[in-house]
């Protein structure tokens, strides 16, 4: 009998073997979530400035280039967090926190990534390089803020929604004043997911001096919760009627908001697991709107 092929995994030197796992860990490839949260919004946009259907190279540039982005930035925030993640029941056992990878190998992935990420986009206009210089600005230094502002939660609405204005500017050549009413949104929306996804971790930040919304909020974080979501609806709203989306769009916003409601059901008694529950559910919202996007450009 013939002996099975090794697979491409098992042909690698073991060394890569060994050391592969850890950096798949460490990129969360283990874990779509963020990923999606993050590609959404970009597949928002490039929808919206194509009016339909984007061009199937930009496409795929922007797909990948938000796995690589978001890969990065899970490095540098891991980084940026060696001294706070042993130390916190959640994030304990990730490769930096257990000393699997080293912070050496996580700045040389880091600057990988971001190099491959850097040329895809390369591939497309002018305007559109400039623009992911400051998105990887926004990348490297959202995860230092928790040790110096309560809102690193915002700063994070910065980062994953400037896709949004590098998809128009990669689709028209600009980015016009209505790209930025969707980029006000999706800022309310992150803001809002990302207190969900603190509030897991309020106890051990507040023990360890870390800061965030969720600490900043206080007793008061599912009244500034519903304000955030409250402001995120009524932007889309506002951003459907200014391009004139037709009702199918806020057919996809309803099933939104009805993701969102389920959320203050599930997390309204603040629990551990029930925030965590309540944050990843934001995958959902997140496809519904672009649901409507789609089908109210469908052509």
């Amino acid at each position: 009998m013939a002996e099975p092929t090794p697979t491409l995994f098992e042909r690698l030197p073991e060394a890569w073997r060994e050391r592969l796992p850890h950096y798949w860990a460490l990129v969360r490839g283990d874990r779509p979530v963020g990923w999606l949260l993050l590609l959404w919004p970009t597949w928002w946009a490039l929808w919206l400035a194509a009016g339909g259907v984007p061009p199937l190279a930009t496409l795929a540039t922007f797909s990948a280039g938000v796995w690589l982005t978001r890969s990065a930035g899970c490095v540098v925030n891991d980084y940026a967090d060696r001294w706070l993640d042993p130390n916190v029941e959640r994030t304990r056992a990730r490769p930096l926190a257990t000393g699997a990878v080293s912070p050496r190998e996580a700045g040389w992935l880091f600057v990988t990534l971001m190099l491959v990420a850097f040329g895809l986009v390369c591939l497309t206009n002018p305007l559109t390089i400039l623009m992911s210089i400051g998105g990887a600005f926004l990348a490297a230094s959202y995860p230092f803020l928790k040790r110096y502002t309560y809102l690193p939660q915002v700063y994070l609405g910065l980062a994953f929604g400037w896709g949004i204005p590098m998809a128009y500017a990669a689709v028209q050549g600009e980015v016009p004043e209505l790209a930025w009413l969707l980029f006000l949104g999706n800022l309310l929306w992150t803001t809002g997911y990302d207190t969900w996804y603190a509030m897991v971790d309020r106890d051990d930040d507040i023990r360890l001096g870390a800061k965030s919304t969720a600490i900043l909020f206080g007793d008061l974080d599912l009244f500034a919760l519903a304000i955030l979501y409250g402001g995120f609806l009524v932007t889309m709203v506002l951003f459907g009627r200014r391009a004139e989306l037709g009702v199918n769009y806020y057919v996809g916003l309803a099933v939104a908001a009805g993701f969102i409601a389920y959320q203050f059901v599930v997390g309204r008694d603040r629990g551990r697991e029930h925030c965590f529950t309540a944050f990843r559910n934001n995958q959902w919202v997140g496809l519904a709107v672009f649901a409507g996007i789609a089908l109210a450009l469908l052509k």
